[in-house]
């Protein structure tokens, strides 16, 4: 019988895991916030996260040529004994052969936590986890405009703050669908709100502003705006910084998304500003995302979305190549752009 979980039900058992799964397997196409959560399940099993003994990471394709290595340290018992987390980033190489017998003798004293791309039904890792009744799959997908209020009180409330309605309203409309990037941003709000317990939109505006003239819109913008040089000094500090290639793809991805959206709104006799304003970009981007407009078809739009979605599947498969992934995907589409 398949386990497996999705939508609100993931966030409820990251926070009270059930005991009777010992590997936990968390994918999906939302990479900030699989990574969020498998590192609360990671370091929430043992009581020194910090502690190397405790929490042992292993890089999937590092163990793939001795799928032994997870399940003897799971076993590994300690010398003053204690829980174990067993903490593995999935690569391009199949895992499965090194969950299998852990999945059929689970361990008593360890927990182990996959972080995992986008994988499909037929992947054997995630075959694997969904058929068995010991380990449990958790589905991560794009907070939605709908969630993200939600996801907003949440992460707030983790640095004991609440924002208000007009504050609340502004973040959404200022933070990408993104887990990780939301988080990052909030971090910055909850710093500079230190000290205070509410988050006002002037706080937003003091603290966020700066969003829409970021390094990662800046690559964006390039992109969709046919400036291959601009794009490309701006993706080198974003990679230098230590953005990872499969988010950015990612924000390029849903940027490509909203265009096409708003592009075949106008085709269908939607007026261009009212079009426009329904996309909710950040005022500063405004008139970058309207010459935008002007430079693309519905149809070449199509061609594009496909092509991020290309790239940004590798890029989860191939870690190691996903900044040349970006690159290459990023100045074809940029190369189009100049063209049109």
């Amino acid at each position: 019988m398949a386990s497996r979980k999705g939508g609100a039900e993931v966030d409820a058992f990251v926070r009270r895991p059930d005991p009777a799964y010992a590997v936990i397997l968390v994918y999906g196409p939302n990479a900030g916030l699989v990574h969020e959560r498998a590192r609360a399940l990671a370091r929430g099993y043992v009581e020194n996260p910090d502690d190397a003994f405790q929490l042992v990471r292993f890089d999937g394709d590092d163990i793939s040529s001795d799928p032994s290595r997870i399940a003897d340290e799971a076993n590994t018992i300690g010398l003053f004994g204690g829980r174990r987390s067993i903490w593995v980033r999935a690569g391009s190489r199949n895992l499965a052969p090194a969950l299998a017998p852990l999945i059929a003798h689970p361990p008593t004293d360890a927990r182990i936590v996959v972080e995992a791309g986008d994988l499909q039904g037929r992947n054997p890792v995630r075959a694997l986890v969904e058929g068995a009744r010991t380990a449990m799959a958790l589905a991560c997908y794009a907070d939605e405009g709908r969630d993200l209020p939600a996801v907003i009180d949440m992460l707030l409330n983790e640095f004991g703050l609440s924002a208000d309605r007009d504050a609340k309203q502004l973040l959404r409309e200022m933070l990408a669908p993104d887990r990780l990037l939301i988080r990052r941003e909030l971090e910055k709000l909850a710093a500079y709100s230190h000290g205070s317990k509410i988050v006002t939109a002037a706080d937003v505006e003091a603290v966020l502003a700066d969003i829409g003239g970021s390094v990662l819109d800046s690559v964006v913008d390039a992109v969709f705006s046919g400036e291959p040089d601009t794009m490309d000094r701006a993706l080198t500090r974003l990679f230098q910084e230590g953005d990872d290639a499969s988010v950015v793809i990612g924000a390029a991805l849903r940027h490509a998304m909203t265009l096409h959206k708003t592009r075949v709104a106008i085709d269908l006799g939607a007026s261009p500003d009212r079009a426009a304003d329904a996309a909710r970009i950040f005022f500063k981007r405004k008139d970058a995302f309207n010459r935008q407009l002007a430079k693309w078809r519905a149809g070449t739009l199509e061609s594009v979305i496909a092509t991020l979605r290309d790239a940004q599947a590798q890029a989860r498969r191939n870690g190691g190549l996903g900044e040349v992934l970006a690159s290459r995907a990023f100045l074809t589409i940029a190369t189009r752009a100049a063209r049109a």
